[in-house]
């Protein structure tokens, strides 16, 4: 595994795959690499022929307050994760080969960034389509694997990839879960072993929604409020939203429900760490 620390080594490095007719799958990663990343990683050795993973924690879509400084880190297990996982170069910046100058330029990827996730973190989408977009200029033509454990994040990466004429092919890729159902995340290192027993009841609540839906439910606002109220009845969670949106666009479900696909997302906190959760809900015809 080739490990570049800069951005003109993995650029030439990757210019010379592509001109030997070699595809590039890219990963991007803040690091502390689990079983989700390395889900990513596998996909893009299936699909391509050179696999390229980054870890960066990007200040950018940290706001004042949260945990840039605490954020879980591991580069020496990343490293051996990576290796093992098929990776054949590993681009690890550090903040000034990424940012080597105030940050004036900035991604924002309108409507689809201000709900949800947007709403509770509003600079949150800007960081994280502004390094992607940047991370997608360094490594040129490729395929670019997402989990859609960040639902909202892969849509509007996909969007930003759109509307800006990348010549990356974005593929989301499905969550992984604990035995329990708790949806992975670098984050849950952070959990109480109180928090860890109760996390799963994000899962458990996405459920009885979609059961709902199946067993004859029409309603958005029921859905949710059904899916709400059992997270908020667990005493460890502290609920933010739950919403049932266009797996596309986001626009939030109104009237009653036609056939078709919905995405039915929620986030709520576990003392220290706001875990997020979705299930993909198809109203029959």
């Amino acid at each position: 595994m080739q490990i570049h620390e800069t951005i003109s080594g993995v650029r030439k490095a990757l210019e010379t795959e592509r001109a030997a007719g070699r595809t590039v799958g890219l990963v991007p990663t803040m690091g502390y690499l689990h079983a989700g990343h390395l889900s990513l990683m596998a996909a893009a050795r299936d699909d391509t022929d050179l696999v390229v993973a980054t870890i960066f924690v990007n200040p950018l879509q940290f706001a004042p307050g949260e945990d840039l400084a605490t954020y879980p880190r591991d580069p020496e297990g990343d490293r051996v994760k990576a290796e093992g996982a098929g990776v054949d170069l590993l681009f690890c910046p550090d903040h000034d080969e990424m940012y080597p100058e105030p940050v004036l330029t900035t991604v924002s990827v309108g409507e689809l960034s201000q709900s949800m996730e947007g709403a509770s973190r509003p600079t949150h989408f800007a960081g994280v389509a502004t390094v992607v977009a940047k991370l997608f200029a360094i490594a040129g033509p490729c395929r670019a694997y997402f989990g859609e454990k960040d639902f909202q994040q892969l849509a509007v990466v996909r969007r930003m990839t759109a509307d800006l004429s990348l010549p990356v092919e974005v593929v989301g890729c499905p969550i992984v879960r604990e035995a329990d159902g708790l949806a992975l995340s670098s984050r849950n290192a952070y959990l109480t072993a109180e928090q860890r027993e109760a996390a799963p009841v994000l899962q458990r609540a996405l459920k009885a929604g979609t059961a709902a839906v199946l067993a004859g439910e029409r309603d958005p606002a029921t859905v949710t409020t059904l899916v709400g109220d059992i997270i908020a009845a667990e005493p460890e969670a502290e609920l933010d939203y739950v919403a049932l949106v266009d797996p596309v666009t986001l626009a939030p479900a109104t009237g009653a429900l036609a056939p078709g696909t919905y995405r039915l997302v929620t986030a709520a906190r576990f003392g220290i760490p706001r875990l997020l959760d979705n299930i993909a809900l198809t109203v029959p015809g």
